[in-house]
Order: structure tokens, then sequence, then C-alpha cells
């Protein structure tokens, strides 16, 4: 059985509100995902292809996905 953290981190991106910054809108229009806000934070949810296409699209546009 695979561990939940590797699942975890292949369906979604947590980041900090300024690291969207004029990107969400995008996010939510270009790709199949869900931008959960939390109160000092965002979460990208999505498939495992989503996510990945999200965070190439990110560090292409400068931001900083760990």
């Amino acid at each position: 059985m695979p561990d939940p953290s590797s699942l975890r981190d292949s369906t979604q991106i947590v980041l900090p509100h300024r690291a969207l910054d004029g990107h969400r809108e995008c996010l939510e229009e270009r790709f199949t995902v869900t931008v959960v806000e939390g109160p000092e934070q965002y979460r990208i949810i999505g498939s495992p292809v989503e996510i990945k296409s999200v965070s190439d699209y990110l560090t292409r546009n400068g931001v900083a996905v760990a």
C-alpha cells in the first residue's frame, strides 16, 4: 500500500496566499483543479497529471513550488 503522504504530494500543492497573486483565476480556468483558501495558504487540489501541469506552469511564471 502506498504511503499517504506521497499520494497527497502528488495530488495537491500548498502555497502561501501571496504566491498565487494574479495566478489563481488562470489556474481555475486553465486546469481542472480546485483551489481551496485557508487562513494563510491555498491548497491546489487535482489529479497527479493536473498537479504536475500546474506545478510546471507556476514554475515558468516565477512561483517557487516545493
